[in-house]
């Protein structure tokens, strides 16, 4: 084959299991070993499962020779973050807190999806811990670095998941977004991501950071992530906020074209600073959408700045997380998540009611704003990959992360779908992402323009040279 098996979609593993091209077996050996090649550099994962992966890839190659296959995904490899539970593996959350030995014996709902669609899961990817912050560190794991320059991060909290679609450790890889954590490592990194419509993909247990975390596939393709997305919006009862099932299959409807959508283009949001390289190479994946037929506006969506409306849902989920720590497990856990939940037990019910009306009335705002408008366009990040070894760019508060990322949360509180597209590369070489959110509901909308986008762009799909260890 043309390409080596690391650079193939799911879509083309698929297609080469059906015509019997190739097997699964093989794919996953040569995925598993370029996975310890790259663990060193770039610490992507926190668990890595050959075993049950060749396992898996064994069966799944008898059904194919059977002409049976499993679902939609059977034999193509895939990734879990550590914050979502997977029957057999420890979820650690990036945690020294958490207990290793106890039961591992249930799949969250969209782990379990892809597992009844045959998919081979590889491994756990990274994390900052509980997903609190920006940026990928923890004290379990240690930091996770950007393939594109490793002085620099890859952002978070799905920092791993991004690093491993990037540098091929497997075409499909769970995210989750509490406040940009898909979108963000995926502008940094250079991949595609979308954060679901909260409820699109049914979440359990239940997030500490309550309705603010939604779940989201991230891949080198629009076209892997709308069938993945298919995928994990299948419904399950666990999850109290599901919303009724659509069983729209995004894959078919990417060719329908973007021609007469109608969009804003807010390159602020009316209260942002945004890196004038970032701005450029935004401005100008805008004007390509103008050429594709969309009819774009320059306009604000009339919000201000909701940061202290977040903070008060997002540090009362982090003091939920530590209250029931003792003093000891308090003293193991990262300092930044400490300084945050001390920030959240000092708000009181009537501020956190506040908040929640406040929250109400943006995502209200939002709704209006879409009756005129089918897509809001900003970049996903005001700033390329900043350097290691800070939760911040600049040094300051690491409690303060939602500082550095004011495209990414707002949509969090109103719960709409947002995607991240590459769209170019800085001058220093690290990749700028286009953020285009849809109205409530409408994912199908977000990646038909996201698709037409990346068709008429394959140049900004690049990938690093990587570093292996060959040992």
């Amino acid at each position: 084959m043309s390409k080596e098996f690391y650079q193939m979609t799911a879509i083309e593993l698929l297609a080469a299991y059906e015509s019997g091209e190739l097997s699964p077996v093989d794919v996953t050996e040569s995925i598993l070993g370029r996975i310890h090649n790259l663990q060193d550099a770039y610490n992507a994962f926190c668990l890595i499962d050959d075993d049950g992966a060749m396992a898996s890839a064994h069966q799944s190659e008898k059904r194919w020779l059977a002409g049976a296959p499993q679902g939609r995904l059977d034999g193509v490899p895939a990734t879990v973050k550590d914050l979502v539970l997977t029957k057999g593996w420890p979820t650690m959350r990036g945690s020294k807190t958490t207990d290793r030995d106890q039961a591992w014996d249930e799949d969250a709902p969209a782990v379990a999806r892809l597992r009844e669609h045959g998919a081979i899961f590889l491994g756990k990817t990274t994390t900052p811990e509980y997903g609190w912050k920006g940026v990928t560190d923890s004290p379990l794991t240690g930091v996770t670095k950007n393939p594109w320059n490793t002085d620099r991060t890859p952002g978070g909290s799905s920092g791993g998941a991004a690093v491993a679609a990037l540098c091929g450790m497997g075409p499909l890889h769970i995210g989750t977004d509490g406040g940009g954590s898909v979108r963000i490592p995926a502008a940094f990194c250079g991949i595609f991501g979308i954060k679901a419509n909260f409820g699109r993909i049914p979440i359990y247990p239940a997030s500490p950071f309550g309705t603010l975390s939604h779940l989201g596939p991230m891949t080198r393709t629009v076209a892997d992530a709308a069938l993945m997305l298919s995928v994990m919006a299948e419904p399950d009862p666990r999850d109290a906020y599901g919303l009724p099932h659509d069983p729209c299959d995004y894959g078919s409807i990417l060719d329908g074209g973007i021609d007469g959508l109608r969009a804003a283009y807010s390159p602020d949001l009316g209260y942002s600073t945004v890196d004038p390289e970032v701005a450029a190479k935004v401005a100008a994946a805008v004007k390509s959408l103008e050429t594709l037929g969309v009819q774009v506006d320059q306009v604000d969506p009339g919000f201000g700045n909701p940061q202290e409306i977040f903070r008060d849902h997002w540090y009362a989920g982090a003091a939920f997380v530590l209250r029931g720590m003792t003093e000891e497990q308090r003293d193991l856990v990262d300092p930044g998540l400490r300084l945050v939940a001390k920030k959240g037990d000092r708000i009181n019910m009537d501020d956190y009611f506040k908040a929640g009306l406040a929250r109400s009335r943006l995502a209200m705002s939002m709704r209006q704003f879409h009756e005129t408008y089918d897509l809001l366009l900003t970049p996903t990040m005001p700033l390329p990959a900043f350097s290691l070894g800070s939760d911040t760019p600049i040094g300051q508060d690491g409690s303060k992360w939602d500082d550095w990322s004011p495209f990414t949360f707002p949509f969090n509180l109103t719960g709409q779908p947002a995607a991240t597209v590459p769209c170019g590369f800085t001058s220093d070489g690290l990749p700028v992402g286009l953020q285009i959110v849809g109205r409530n509901y409408d994912e199908a909308t977000v990646l038909r323009a996201a698709y037409s986008y990346e068709n008429t762009h394959p140049e900004h799909s690049q990938t690093p040279e990587t570093t292996l260890n060959n040992g």
